[in-house]
């Protein structure tokens, strides 16, 4: 163990205390946030947002990116945009990041917790068809003629599947999204964690109708806080803008609103700092991938496996982390880095046993359960 303190330290060129994951600026940040306080343009409105607007659709290559205030709220407007409605049912992954289950909780949605693969950490195709296959029924909408399933149980909709691409590691979305079509189930990527990844060379976050990022301040590149919609339906788009700046209709003067709106949109001076983070993202995800190969190689003659990209993916590498052999191997390597001024941490608890979540309804997650009994994530700040 000591001899891991000593590579990490070696990595980071330090002895002080080494973070999980820290932001780096050095780039055109302070120019544009003083270009943004002389310009006065501090809030939601100002070129910087739209810029950024801009620059992350070129980059995950849809056609329409909207920003929000966080992945969080980037997520909650993504779920209404899908017609996630009260007393619904979306279906997600028990191994992720709390804002995943709170926003569709925001819907007045039930979360519904399905396995994940070991390999990509993310919803499983195959766990997703089983329960869809032999918990559901499909039924044809009234009203719209659209192909629907039905919880058995429950008796309630399932609206939507919610799968997130876990450290950045891209899931098996195209099976995924396959499986969904047939039951008429929206898909909503949440790729807050893998901005910079791809999937049989497609970016993350785009092969659903619609797919959110974050920009947290640990984040591959961040905005101090922040999120961004994305999709290529020029509609979902528009009313995106619309619900997250207080569903306002455009006026010379008057207030007037057609829905019920958002504080959510991301401000001009955050959007700043994210144009010259993006400035360097290519320089930013080189630098990971190269991180990833030292703790690859590191790893490979010991009893502690590397987590390594799926098959057919391009991974960001936002958060490395490992596999150990148990709970009790988990707890001393935490106990020992942590001591000795490395900073690492385990894999989230599951949602299912959280107290808001512990009554939805839960499959057999075997795979979650294994991998948050092992997994830990270790010092993955860009070098």
């Amino acid at each position: 163990m000591k001899d891991l303190i000593n590579f990490i330290q070696k990595i980071y060129n330090t002895t002080d205390f080494i973070p999980l994951h820290e932001p780096r600026f050095r780039g055109n940040e302070k120019k544009y946030l003083n270009e943004c306080i002389d310009s006065t343009f501090v809030s939601s409105v100002g070129k910087f947002v739209d810029l950024f607007e801009q620059k992350i659709a070129e980059y995950t290559g849809v056609k329409y990116a909207v920003a929000a205030v966080n992945g969080t709220a980037a997520l909650h407007i993504a779920l209404q945009l899908a017609g996630v409605k009260q007393d619904d049912e979306v279906i997600t992954q028990p191994l992720t990041f709390i804002a995943t289950a709170n926003a569709i909780s925001y819907t007045g949605a039930k979360p519904v917790f399905i396995d994940v693969d070991r390999d990509t950490m993310g919803l499983s195709p195959q766990k997703l068809k089983e329960f869809l296959e032999q918990k559901t029924i499909k039924s044809v909408d009234a009203i719209t003629g659209k192909t629907e399933a039905i919880n058995k149980i429950t008796k309630r909709k399932i609206a939507a599947v919610v799968p997130m691409h876990t450290f950045g590691h891209p899931t098996r979305i195209d099976e995924i999204i396959e499986i969904c079509n047939e039951y008429g189930i929206t898909v909503i990527e949440d790729a807050a964690e893998s901005l910079g990844s791809f999937y049989k060379g497609q970016h993350t976050g785009t092969f659903g109708e619609i797919g959110t990022l974050s920009f947290n301040g640990n984040k591959t590149i961040t905005t101090g806080g922040g999120g961004m919609i994305i999709t290529n339906d020029e509609n979902t788009a528009k009313l995106a803008k619309h619900l997250t700046t207080q569903a306002k209709i455009p006026h010379k003067w008057n207030y007037e609103h057609d829905y019920i709106g958002y504080n959510y949109r991301l401000t001009n001076l955050a959007a700043a700092l994210g144009v010259a983070q993006i400035e360097q993202l290519a320089e930013i995800i080189k630098s990971k991938r190269q991180l990833a190969e030292k703790y690859e190689q590191f790893f490979k003659d010991t009893d502690i496996k590397f987590c390594k990209e799926p098959e057919n993916s391009k991974s960001n590498y936002w958060l490395n982390a490992v596999i150990l052999k148990d709970r009790i191997e988990r707890d001393n390597f935490l106990e020992y880095t942590n001591k000795n001024g490395v900073m690492t941490r385990p894999i989230w608890e599951l949602m299912n046993r959280l107290p808001m979540f512990k009554n939805c309804q839960c499959e057999n997650i075997e795979n979650a359960e294994w991998l948050t009994d092992r997994v830990i994530n270790i010092p993955s700040s860009v070098v």
